[in-house]
């Protein structure tokens, strides 16, 4: 068996270490035995594993696929909570017998925050103090409270969490602005969210004022 496995690294390692270097530092290549599911070697390693190491859950894509099949690109959560793209294709040997997958995982974190700034950059800027009259167009000013957001919380419309939600409905619900047709479909394209989840964030606003 180990005969096997160094046969397998020392075929496919200068291909592994190829990939390994174009997208170094931020991607891990990773060889795993197609029988058992253990890591035969690590490339960039991300994760920490070594040779005889388990392969993740799911990291070897959905079962029973066809064995020349090419799986991804997919998201993965890796240990610590990095979200990655990952893609695993199958390997086989000169007679056509499957023995190795090959798996690729790219940490998305770099980008996430490259993504974040070019955001915050591009959302057009407010002076503070400054308001944009309701009756210069609401829509503009969904754009202006969004991208008020955005640059404060550094992350893009789509990203903003429930709090950050809650406040920006909350601005504009102040402004009237729910109260102008078609209001909800606008701000739920804007936040990258469904409209069902701003009418639903829209009650607990209004039943917490009714509260207070």
């Amino acid at each position: 068996m180990d005969d096997d496995i160094d046969a397998r690294v020392a075929l496919w390692a200068p291909a592994c270490e190829a990939v390994a270097r174009l997208l170094s530092p931020h991607a891990e290549v990773v060889l795993h035995d197609v029988r058992d599911e253990r890591v035969l070697g690590v490339w960039n390693p991300v994760t920490r594993r070594t040779a005889g190491d388990r392969a993740l859950p799911g990291e070897l894509g959905p079962p029973g696929r066809p064995a020349d099949d090419v799986d991804g690109p997919r998201e993965t959560l890796l240990p610590g909570g990095r979200r990655v793209s990952s893609v695993s294709a199958v390997l086989h040997d000169a007679d056509g017998t499957a023995s190795a997958v090959l798996c690729v995982h790219l940490d998305r974190t770099p980008l996430d925050r490259a993504a974040a700034v070019l955001t915050a950059f591009a959302a057009p800027a407010v002076a503070p103090g400054e308001q944009t009259p309701l009756a210069e167009g609401w829509t503009r000013q969904v754009d202006r409270v969004i991208a008020a957001r955005v640059r404060a919380r550094g992350r893009p419309a789509e990203r903003l969490d429930r709090t950050d939600r809650l406040a920006v409905l909350g601005e504009l619900e102040r402004a009237g602005v729910f109260a102008r047709r078609g209001a909800v479909p606008v701000v739920a394209e804007a936040l990258g969210t469904s409209r069902s989840t701003i009418y639903a964030l829209l009650a607990e606003l209004r039943a917490g004022g009714e509260r207070a």
